[in-house]
């Protein structure tokens, strides 16, 4: 069972939201993101994405503050997904020390560097915001270890995309997770930029 071999902190946080058996998608998918491989996740709405990316993001990240700079980079469509996002993790991350940031395009570029600079482990942000803050060096993703990718489907279009691929040049080395409904011929591609050898999980 997938839940049986996760992080204790996140086997009690489940245990308290009487969360007991994993959808089928999380018993196909968390034990191949776990084993550290790019993965394209694909399966309808309601399905167990979102926990899914909630529980991998606190097992790589063995549910503990490390350093100042993100481990842990997640990409979402807008402010709106980004704060529900936030909300979500709060749920999980209430008891330990992890450090959770949002960001998005309202929020001066300023404050948000100045604010990841303090120190962060998950920096939940919109394209164009994560773009601005690569080009103006506002991230260190030096100790950068998972990449993912809530609700892929906004990145078939065109400013996205670019904003996706030109933020995705500036990582050496980390895991990338996608998740989204379908799997779009668009979202395909990007196989020839970072998802090299990555694996599908389809339900």
């Amino acid at each position: 069972m997938p839940f049986k071999k996760l992080h204790s902190d996140i086997q009690e946080k489940l245990e308290f939201l009487e969360i007991t058996t994993p959808t089928p998608f999380q018993s196909r998918s968390i034990p191949v993101i776990k084993s550290g491989a790019n993965v394209f996740c694909t399966a309808s709405k309601d399905s167990g994405k979102t926990t899914t990316l909630i529980l991998t993001t606190l097992q790589k990240l063995k549910c503990e503050a490390v350093g100042n700079a993100p481990r842990s980079i997640v990409l979402v469509e807008n402010k709106e997904k980004a704060l529900e996002l936030y909300d979500a993790f709060l749920t999980y991350t209430k008891h330990n020390s992890l450090r959770v940031y949002v960001g998005y395009e309202e929020l001066h570029i300023d404050l948000q560097k100045s604010e990841i600079f303090e120190g962060v482990d998950i920096l939940i942000s919109t394209p164009k915001s994560l773009n601005k803050l690569f080009l103006s060096n506002g991230v260190n993703t030096a100790q950068l270890k998972l990449f993912s990718i809530d609700d892929a489907a906004f990145l078939t279009q065109n400013s996205t995309y670019t904003a996706l691929i030109s933020i995705t040049q500036s990582i050496q080395k980390c895991q990338f997770v996608l998740y989204s409904e379908e799997m779009h011929p668009k979202l395909q591609r990007f196989e020839s930029y970072f998802m090299e050898r990555s694996k599908t999980v389809a339900i």
